[in-house]
């Protein structure tokens, strides 16, 4: 699936999807809530009410850079909280070369935040060390969000962030900066300490990668439902009703970190997807 803005293009790489069973991230979405929200069906939710997600990578090709936006879960993690994201041998290279971006054509890296699920393919396994997975690339990641998970490391921190750094490729950015001409950083904090999305901006046109201050649509609808994995919930509602209000009504297309894209319109006091 591609998305354009002007002269950028933005690729997205599925490393996973799911069909419901996602309930242990927005607790109160049963189906019956799902069902009643219409316009969530079929892109975003099934006939029986089940929330469609993704795990995925994006990338983002402008005239000179190739940048790669979130990096999944990765292959062969160990010590993950969710069994089955450990031992993982998923085909996400491949696909990532098939879509024309080979992981030495990659010149930069983005983490939105550092939650397991954004970072893994950072480093991959090779005999018995975890080297960096795109190694022409710099990668780019927040400054308080690194000082967040680095005062405590976590084994994804340890397996997928720390080598980067250690071979000299990282580099640490404030949540208000830019990273290309065409591409600026908006602090979304909440889900994490220092979590940023993207505002893409090419010849009048503009797509927003929101990351995860929205995990799944339904919450434009119910802003107030937070994600099991937020930091700080009343946070993460403030930096979702920012942007809803902030690209309500306009062309940016929003693409999330775990589902595709669609521009938000009000819906009455709150607000929906619309493709």
């Amino acid at each position: 699936m591609q998305w354009t803005a002007g002269r950028v293009r933005v690729t997205r790489i599925v490393e996973l999807e799911s069909l419901g069973g996602t309930r242990f991230i927005l607790p109160q979405a049963s189906r019956e809530e799902v069902q009643a929200l219409p316009w969530l069906e079929p892109d975003f939710a099934d006939g029986e009410g089940r929330m469609k997600m993704t795990i995925h990578a994006l990338v983002v090709e402008t005239p000179n850079r190739r940048i790669l936006i979130d990096s999944g879960l990765g292959n062969d993690k160990q010590d993950r909280s969710i069994p089955a994201w450990n031992n993982l041998a998923t085909p996400f290279l491949e696909r990532l070369a098939e879509a024309g971006y080979p992981a030495e054509s990659i010149d930069t890296v983005v983490c939105t935040h550092l939650h397991v699920d954004h970072v893994g393919w950072n480093t991959r396994l090779v005999e018995g060390r975890w080297l960096p997975t795109f190694p022409a690339a710099r990668y780019l990641f927040g400054r308080a969000e690194y000082d967040h998970w680095a005062a405590k490391p976590p084994a994804h921190f340890v397996d997928s962030v720390a080598p980067v750094m250690a071979a000299g490729q990282g580099a640490l950015y404030d949540a208000d900066s830019r990273i290309a001409d065409v591409i600026s950083l908006i602090p979304t904090p909440g889900h994490s300490p220092g979590h940023f999305s993207l505002l893409i901006s090419s010849q009048g046109e503009s797509l927003l990668l929101a990351g995860d201050a929205a995990h799944h649509p339904i919450q434009l609808a119910h802003l107030d439902w937070c994600s099991t994995a937020d930091f700080d919930t009343g946070q993460a509602i403030r930096s979702r009703l920012m942007l809803a209000e902030r690209f309500a009504g306009s062309d940016t297309r929003v693409i999330g970190g775990h589902f595709a894209g669609g521009r938000i319109v009000r819906d009455g006091a709150a607000f929906r997807l619309a493709m």
